[in-house]
């Protein structure tokens, strides 16, 4: 009986069999202390290699859209790759070629689709956009990169759905995200370089040093005032390294100091989600209020980092069945949502389907204006 593999019912189970019988061979054929070895990386190669054997057999027919070539193509970036972990993608080969003997792999081919697994793959998310797996698209895959996407991926299924967010011409380059655009540039630029290993050159990421980049950097990650009749954003000082100064009311502010505040703060927030990934909803909350009481103090009211203690605070109230809690912390991460993300972005749409259902579910807090 297979332990590694499990479907949501019958007819999924069905559908996978013709490449599922060879995979589930080769894992059940281990010792079985090394059955549960696999991890969902591993299967993805196994039935890469496996399906690209069934296809040139003839068992699987090829098309244009599905074939090994496409995965050949993708760049694998294998020269970028530090070597600790180039050391873990050839351990992971060499364990794929124990599970699955093959001739026409070699453990350098095997290590360089890790590689591109790395740059390539897609997380395979429900409606909702949870996670639900991985998968390698080769065809999207050459979809180009930009922090101002006009368009997302979204998934029906196993099948891979591109939409727009915006109106697109004629003509006009179709581009996603590879990452989260809720950041400021030097967070997103770094998060390019390190899975991507590219600079960014979008129209977003070319403004970093404008007045408009600063801002917007500043509004996302950046410290407010610390006046409390303020909301200012803080930039650095021109006349002064050391300070930072309120854009509203011009209010100076030590940096290292307001950077050690901070520090702090972060240090809460790791004992906090340290308390979740136990399952300690309560002590968890109690530590995540704190942290977002001394955070609202620190950053600016639009930061993307109180929207995610918030969002945050959100899941385990809702854990909780505090529903009233719930909402308030919903509503309070909604205008940051519209400033980070594109009015038709699903993420946009997500949170307000969120903040729908726990209206609904207090009827109460509903106010009503009369016409």
């Amino acid at each position: 009986m297979c332990k590694t593999t499990w479907y949501c019912g019958g007819t999924c189970q069905r559908n996978g069999w013709r490449l599922h019988q060879h995979e589930c061979k080769a894992i059940t054929s281990l010792k079985e202390e090394k059955q549960q070895t696999p991890t969902p990386s591993l299967q993805l190669m196994l039935r890469l290699l496996i399906k690209r054997k069934l296809q040139n057999d003839g068992v699987i027919s090829k098309t244009t859209m599905d074939n090994y070539n496409l995965v050949e193509a993708l760049p694998s970036h294998m020269s970028d790759f530090n070597e600790k972990q180039l050391v873990l993608y050839a351990q992971m080969a060499n364990l794929v070629n124990i599970i699955k003997p093959s001739e026409e792999s070699n453990l350098k081919e095997i290590t360089q689709n890790f590689c591109r697994f790395a740059c390539n793959a897609h997380t395979i998310c429900d409606s909702e956009l949870r996670p639900m797996g991985t998968g390698i698209y080769p065809v999207i895959s050459i979809i180009n990169h930009s922090c101002l996407p006009n368009a997302v991926l979204l998934f029906e299924g196993k099948q891979a759905v591109v939409r727009a967010v915006e109106p697109i011409r004629e003509g006009s380059e179709l581009t996603v995200s590879y990452i989260e655009i809720a950041a400021s540039t030097p967070s997103r630029q770094k998060s390019l370089k390190e899975q991507y290993f590219f600079d960014c050159k979008c129209l977003r990421c070319l403004k970093v040093d404008t007045p408009d980049g600063l801002h917007e950097d500043a509004t996302l990650e950046g410290f407010r005032c610390s006046s409390d009749h303020c909301e200012g954003l803080l930039l650095h000082d021109l006349d002064d390294a050391n300070s930072l100064v309120c854009q509203l009311c011009g209010c100076r502010q030590n940096e290292e100091e307001t950077k050690k505040q901070a520090r702090k703060v972060d240090k809460l927030g790791t004992e906090a989600s340290k308390l979740l990934s136990s399952g300690n909803y309560s002590e968890a909350r109690s530590l995540y209020e704190q942290t977002h009481q001394l955070q609202t103090r620190l950053w600016h009211p639009y930061s993307v980092i109180l929207m995610r203690t918030r969002d945050t605070l959100l899941k385990i109230c809702m854990e909780l069945g505090d529903w009233k809690q719930a909402l308030k912390y919903c509503r309070l991460t909604i205008p940051t949502y519209e400033r980070a993300y594109p009015s038709c972005h699903p993420m946009m749409g997500l949170q307000y389907y969120a903040c729908g259902k726990l209206e609904w579910s207090e009827p109460q807090s509903f106010m009503f204006k009369q016409c």
